[in-house]
């Protein structure tokens, strides 16, 4: 398969859960009210009559919301957070990838961007001042994408590109919905071909993203044949047997679908073809049509043409099964026609 899929067990841990208790710290008092003015000075002040209370005026987004794409964070702060990951001052965290090389960064950073990493790096041990922590199993320029992305919440187009799935698995491994949201929304729109659409599958259902696995069975029922050939599927096949019979069993279910769909337009075509003529016939019946008749009849000068365009095919029709040798139905299509006609 095109991506590594790492054993996700180890990056998720139970998280116990703090309860915080707040305690009352101070009470306000209330202000004593004062003593009521005697009816006699109401009375005989000379005190004008209030303006009559305004009218209640209902208004419609009294607050507006910002859209929920807008940032309030300066540009300046995530340079200075991207900064402080690429310097790599005060570090007391190092991060051993696939290949053995390290990735230094803030323990207490990681811990607040994610409570997974967070348990790991407590639970982790503390040799020569610095603590130690794994990520195996993922390319290690895909893990320095992902704590990038902790830190200032930064990333490359370039580098998601490559490591969108790697990401994905990071993101939802570690608990990191923002990333994860940012990974699923990519591989939906530009990320999918016909190679590494099972590998995307497979990894969707892993991750809990529904909607990019209902995506990816989409293009495997379009795209069955050149999607059966890939290596990905004969993988797939061999480890996940019960995914690959539910994937042809939707494409059988697309094709018995399409059939259906194709016989409802083919029976609605006919039926389109048998309204038209019953109108016509009613209209000859009825109406009497004046531009068929006998064989060599031609229109006059000023006699237009007939609004109904199926007199002449209904004519054509009832002299073909007049003089038809093979009346039996079923035995010659225009006679059948009639047939239905007629009945």
């Amino acid at each position: 398969m095109a991506s590594p899929v790492t054993d996700s067990a180890g990056l998720s841990p139970l998280i116990e859960t703090v309860s915080w208790n707040a305690d009352v710290v101070g009470t306000l008092s209330m202000p004593e009210a004062e003593a009521p003015m005697s009816s006699w000075v109401l009375n005989n002040c000379n005190i004008p009559k209030p303006p009559p209370l305004p009218s209640k005026i209902v208004t419609r987004n009294k607050h507006p919301k910002w859209p929920p794409e807008s940032c309030f964070v300066p540009k300046e702060t995530k340079d200075m957070w991207d900064k402080l990951f690429k310097d790599g001052n005060g570090a007391d965290l190092c991060i051993f990838t696939e290949d053995k090389s390290c990735i230094f960064a803030h323990s207490s950073v990681l811990s607040i961007a994610s409570p997974v990493l967070g348990y790991r790096i407590r639970q982790s041990k503390i040799k020569h001042g610095m603590k130690y922590i794994q990520i195996p199993g993922l390319p290690h320029d895909a893990v320095l994408v992902f704590i990038r992305f902790l830190y200032s919440s930064c990333y490359e187009e370039e580098e998601l590109k490559k490591y969108a799935l790697h990401l994905l698995l990071l993101s939802h491994c570690c608990s990191v919905p923002q990333l994860k949201r940012v990974c699923i929304c990519y591989l939906e729109q530009d990320f999918l071909t016909t190679e590494n659409v099972i590998d995307t599958l497979l990894l969707a259902r892993k991750c809990d993203a529904p909607r990019l696995v209902l995506i990816c069975v989409r293009m495997v029922v379009k795209n069955f044949k050149s999607v059966s050939s890939t290596e990905g599927w004969k993988l797939m096949k061999r480890i996940y047997p019960d995914i690959e019979q539910e994937l042809v069993e939707s494409v059988v279910e697309a094709d018995s679908k399409k059939e259906e769909r194709q016989r409802k337009i083919e029976e609605k075509k006919v039926y389109t073809q048998l309204y038209e003529a019953m109108e016509a016939l009613l209209h000859i019946c009825k109406d009497g049509c004046r531009t068929i008749g006998p064989r060599d009849k031609m229109l006059k000068g000023n006699q237009i043409a007939c609004n109904f365009p199926a007199c002449k095919g209904l004519e054509a029709l009832v002299r073909h099964f007049s003089g038809c040798k093979t009346r039996v139905p079923g035995g010659c299509g225009h006679c059948k026609r009639m047939w239905q006609l007629l009945e």
